[in-house]
């Protein structure tokens, strides 16, 4: 595989060209921490300990109370086809009322800026496509202005899984949904506004873009299948949170709404993409993100480009 990696600074995934096509990132906050038992229950402190040798201090780190901490970044991702500029996940947004997610909650950050110093303004977008419905992955579809939310993206078209979609407006409707602010002010806009298109987890956008279901953490959870010249990437969203679950796919995460089901799925993930030269960009890898599955002994591990 023939990858040409740019350099875009300190903090970011290098710049990706595969054949024609071009990833980039967009990062609304990194090097966010949190007690490894807290994202990954099942994780067991001899499973981090054995991976300090490639993951410590940038993935995973020792707090001061002695626990392991886990190391994630939120980000979005531009991805320019031959035919279109396509972003992947909106991250959290500015101003939203997130009461339950404390590092989601009102924020300030300059996501848009940083999106511009990719010579690319809101109107430049011609595909927003969340991987799932929820807080941290569907915020900037809307922005705040004069009191309203509105679509950030004024041209282009939105596109949400269809089963994700129904999933997640059922729970909204019932109020049982954690994330029920997020429906409401990051997707009921974007459909009331007509830019809204449900479809389904195998939708094609064009002949370098793809989607492909992959259930568990959401019931309606995709990835993305990027392709060109013979090569392939995969942005994997959240079917891997953190570097040890490429090492121990049966841990799931906390936010997973089917554990069993994400583990069966990641597990088979992993075991696919460690036989093949698939680049992974996962969705909270803090840089430089992507990379690839390789075998080590009878597990997999990450290596980072």
């Amino acid at each position: 595989m023939v990858i040409d990696v740019r350099s875009t600074g300190a903090g970011t995934m290098p710049s990706i060209r595969i054949g024609q096509l071009q990833i980039d990132t967009v990062v609304e906050s990194e090097n966010r921490t949190l007690p490894l038992s807290e994202l990954l229950p099942q994780a067991s402190a001899e499973g981090a300990k054995a991976a300090t040798d490639w993951l410590g201090p940038r993935y995973l780190q020792i707090g001061k109370e002695g626990e392991w901490r886990a190391v994630l970044s939120f980000q979005s991702y531009v991805v320019r086809t031959r035919r279109h500029v396509v972003l992947i996940d909106t991250c959290a947004g500015n101003d939203k009322d997130r009461g339950g997610h404390p590092w989601f909650h009102r924020l300030a950050t300059p996501w848009l800026a940083r999106l511009a110093d990719l010579g690319l303004a809101p109107g430049d977008i011609d595909v927003v496509l969340c991987t799932h419905l929820h807080a941290d992955h569907v915020g900037w579809n809307t922005r705040l202005e004069n009191g309203r939310w509105v679509p950030t993206f004024p041209k282009a078209r939105y596109l949400f899984c269809r089963r994700e979609y129904e999933h997640r407006e059922s729970l909204w409707r019932q109020g049982k949904d954690q994330d029920v602010r997020a429906f409401a002010d990051s997707v009921l806009p974007v459909i009331e506004s007509g830019q809204g298109t449900l479809v389904e987890a195998d939708h094609v956008l064009d002949s370098q873009l793809c989607l492909q279901a992959a259930p568990g953490h959401t019931p309606g959870n995709i990835i993305v299948q990027l392709g060109d010249s013979g090569q392939d990437a995969m942005l994997s969203g959240d079917v891997i949170h953190h570097p040890l679950q490429v090492t121990h796919p049966e841990w799931s995460s906390a936010f997973c709404e089917d554990p069993v089901a994400a583990a069966h799925y990641r597990r088979r993930f992993v075991d696919t993409h460690g036989e093949k030269q698939t680049l992974i960009v996962p969705a909270h890898f803090p840089a430089p993100t992507a990379g690839f599955i390789r075998r080590h002994g009878d597990r997999h591990r990450f290596q980072f480009l």
